[in-house]
Order: structure tokens, then sequence, then C-alpha cells
């Protein structure tokens, strides 16, 4: 992948983050896009999403979905370990 493809899929990556932020937000949580690697994304989360019992499912189910769907290049989304 290019620098100028890579620099669009990780701008695309952060929109959607951005779209799903509030609903984060609204559960007391907090996402981040870290970084995009071999199109895996990393994302940090904190508040309320430490310890949730439903951080898996909101992870694969929810927004990795969102992402393999609309983001070219993307296979997975895992919590970033920093």
């Amino acid at each position: 992948m290019s620098e100028l493809d890579a620099l669009k899929q990780f701008d695309l990556t952060k929109e959607y983050i951005d779209l799903i932020r509030p609903y984060i937000e609204q559960h007391g949580g907090a996402i981040d896009l870290v970084r995009i690697e071999d199109g895996v994304v990393y994302l940090r989360l904190g508040g309320a999403c430490i310890g949730c019992s439903a951080l898996d499912v909101t992870i694969k189910d929810g927004i990795e979905q969102m992402l393999i769907e609309n983001v070219e290049g993307i296979i997975e989304v895992r919590v970033a370990d920093e």
C-alpha cells in the first residue's frame, strides 16, 4: 500500500471512529484510533470501556464489522496495549 493510500485509509478509519465516539462517550467510555498496521486497527479505550463486559462484542461485532465493510484493507480491530 502506498503512503498516500495508507493515509487515506487512516483518515477514513478515523472518520468512522469519530462517528461512533458519541455512542461510546454516552456510556461513559472513550475511544481513540492509535494506528493501523497491515490492515489491523489498534484502538485505545478508556473510561467505562475498561472492564466492560460488552467490550469484546462492541469491538468484534460492532466496530470491526463496520470498518471491514467500509474501509478497504481493514481485516481486524484490536485494543492497543499502550
